[in-house]
């Protein structure tokens, strides 16, 4: 698996986060039988850069703790016979399955760690772990959506010795 890894902003968290993130998406492609090698793009940033990420692709004039930009239109989440037939899936150089983006604002991940009484390193986990899920196709408009995503998260940080 490939991460491309940017970060915008400075970070003081004691982690390595390029790779714990490389950690994380590679346990969940694991775990959701991703036939490929695949690649991936995260950015961390501030709250101001997700804030106008987020009114420009969603239309909602506030910071989040983490976007998520799928390339693959999934019918059924990691349901990977969309892509067989495909070529545009598909890094023409390195032959990876291309999933997409994550953007993770640092400033929500450690207010929300704070929040909910936890490291950082565990929300940074949990933001990259939901958001490869979304890559896959998971989503959590509805009560069993959210409680099937909270649940494959918690089962690979679980699995990764991330706990809270």
């Amino acid at each position: 698996m490939t991460l491309q890894f940017e970060c915008e902003v400075e970070v003081d968290w004691d982690i390595d986060c390029a790779s714990l993130a490389k950690e994380v998406a590679e346990k969940v492609l694991e775990m959701e039988s991703c036939p490929y090698d695949a690649s991936v793009n995260l950015v961390l940033t501030d709250n101001e850069e997700i804030k106008r990420v987020n009114t420009e692709f969603r239309n909602i004039l506030a910071p989040t703790d983490v976007l998520s930009f799928p390339m693959i239109p999934f019918e059924t989440p990691a349901d990977y016979s969309v892509v067989e037939e495909d070529d545009s899936y598909f890094d023409l150089d390195t032959d990876e399955l291309l999933l997409g983006d994550i953007m993770i604002s640092v400033e929500r991940a450690a207010a929300q760690a704070k929040e909910f009484g936890h490291s950082v390193k565990r929300e940074f986990c949990f933001l990259v772990a939901h958001s490869m899920l979304h890559l896959l196709g998971y989503d959590h408009m509805t009560p069993e959506e959210a409680a099937v995503m909270e649940k494959k998260q918690s089962d690979a940080l679980e699995e990764l010795g991330i706990t809270r």
